[in-house]
């Protein structure tokens, strides 16, 4: 295998069409098949670094990581997320997802499956082709790093949505590699953890300028701090917080509206994205936010308008909250930047009477890619104001209520609004516990946190949830392939 040098890799990158993405492994380079996602002998030249670019497309081209699929799994069985559209369309997931009522062959929890253990699998190529060279180079290594972040993502995916999955760590050269039965979640975990452990070793505090979006030691001390938040594993938490935090590569972006906006694309405060590009002739995109978009007509024919704001959402923001705007669009009400002249018809005639201001695009966004629909804005995974709150949960929960707020107050800062009146271990967890809910509102956390923090039962009881809805069923295609090895998860 020819093995280019980090220093050259960097060269190559310079050289791009594109000031980077993930996806300018143009054509005339590399001829990769499928589009931006290279795999085994079908990579001509540039060896692992050329399949380390493949792994970041295919964060964005695996149907159940970061597209429609995704938005459903993540983001609708929350209080705060509605399917939203029109009462007809996709009404059976609406129902399956809104309600809880899953069952092992839906197509998008297929998706949720599929597309990390992909993903798992073509890192897994990286990693064991990368380890068995004798005389692999400094960007070999940050190579195997960086696919061992992203596995650790994916796996870290699965443990969420599934609890119990596989953790296959083989290379996969036929289908028979792929079945493998469960690990117990404290093995996932561990997996997880040794992963990015590893990566982090490696990995730089910042790439240069043109290769922003790549994992970082601060993306694998991020996922550190969630993994170990799912443990109630508070002084690993922190201090993997603290990590990111003091580290000094990170702000919040001084502006929440910019900060979902093109012009936010791999700001200061990302620590991880899935990139995109829709400059042409190159359009690297998935329908994650035309999928979100305003359902309208005209001007307001901005996508398909599904996952909207529930009025409970609503009815949580503090008065002067500036997320709200930015959130919240309100059909009868301006757009989030106030543009002049330009108003959302009354509900009736849109259907819903909120929409995810967070899929919005700017006008002259639209006029500058010809198109209403968004395709260009980066998908933030991974924020730094997460690491902030995560400090604070982390800090707060080990009794140090002083720490705990600081963190809170800067996010709170941010939003304009007044110091916290938090003042003992309780409140301030209740306090924490807001931010969150507010400050990633339709980000495909608030589920998590609720399973998480253990408050499911209770605050989506209504809903129809269930102990056994913290994790999906294994779907019914993945037990047919395995011949029976997997065993599904309880009650389904």
């Amino acid at each position: 295998m020819k093995i280019i040098s980090f220093k050259n890799l960097l060269f190559l990158g310079a050289l791009s069409a594109a000031s980077f993405s993930f996806q300018s492994c143009t054509e005339d380079w590399l001829d990769l098949r499928p589009e931006g996602r290279p795999t085994g002998d079908e990579v001509p030249i540039g060896g692992l670094e050329a399949s380390a670019f493949g792994l970041y497309a295919s964060l964005r081209t695996n149907s159940g990581l970061s597209d429609f699929s995704y938005l459903w799994t993540h983001s609708i069985r929350a209080d705060d997320n509605e399917k939203g559209s029109t009462a007809s369309d996709a009404s059976t997931d609406g129902n399956v997802f809104n309600n809880f009522a899953y069952v092992a062959t839906n197509g998008h929890i297929a998706n949720a499956w599929n597309g990390p253990y992909r993903l798992i699998y073509d890192a897994n190529d990286l990693i064991t082709k990368g380890e068995a060279l004798t005389d692999a180079t400094t960007g070999t290594l940050v190579n195997i790093a960086e696919a061992k972040a992203i596995r650790a993502y994916a796996f870290f995916q699965l443990r969420r949505d599934f609890g119990e999955v596989p953790v296959n760590l083989k290379l996969i050269t036929s289908p028979e590699d792929e079945i493998a039965p469960k690990n117990t979640i404290a093995q996932v975990e561990a997996q997880i953890i040794s992963d990015l452990m590893a990566a982090r070793e490696l990995l730089p505090v910042q790439w240069p300028a043109a290769y922003r979006g790549r994992a970082t030691k601060g993306m694998a001390n991020a996922l550190l701090a969630k993994t170990y938040l799912l443990q109630n594993n508070y002084p690993k938490a922190l201090e993997h917080s603290m990590e990111v935090i003091n580290s000094g590569a990170y702000t919040l972006n001084p502006s929440y509206d910019a900060e979902f906006t093109k012009a936010g694309n791999n700001s200061t405060e990302s620590i991880f994205e899935v990139q995109k590009n829709y400059s042409n002739p190159t359009k690297y995109s998935n329908n994650y936010y035309e999928s979100q978009g305003v359902r309208g007509s005209g001007v307001w024919d901005l996508g398909w308008g599904f996952n909207v704001p529930s009025e409970g959402l609503v009815a949580a923001y503090e008065p002067g909250d500036k997320r709200k705007k930015t959130t919240i669009l309100v059909s009868g009400g301006p757009d989030i930047y106030d543009t002049p002249n330009l108003v959302l018809p009354a509900s009736p005639p849109l259907a819903q009477q909120y929409w995810n201001g967070k899929a919005y695009t700017l006008p002259a966004e639209r006029t500058q890619f010809a198109e209403n629909k968004n395709h260009w804005e980066n998908i933030k995974l991974i924020r730094y104001a997460d690491v902030l709150l995560m400090a604070a949960e982390a800090a707060n929960e080990m009794g140090q209520i002083a720490t705990a707020t600081t963190y809170v107050n800067m996010i709170r800062s941010r939003a304009g609004l007044p110091a916290t009146t938090a003042l003992n271990q309780g409140t301030m967890r209740d306090a924490i516990k807001h931010e969150r809910r507010i400050e990633f509102a339709m980000e495909s956390e608030r589920f998590y946190d609720l399973v998480r923090w253990g408050d499911a039962t209770t605050v989506l009881a209504g809903l129809g949830y269930a102990p056994r809805n913290m994790y999906f069923p294994i779907p019914q295609s993945a037990i047919d392939k395995s011949q029976g090895i997997l065993v599904q998860n309880p009650n389904y």
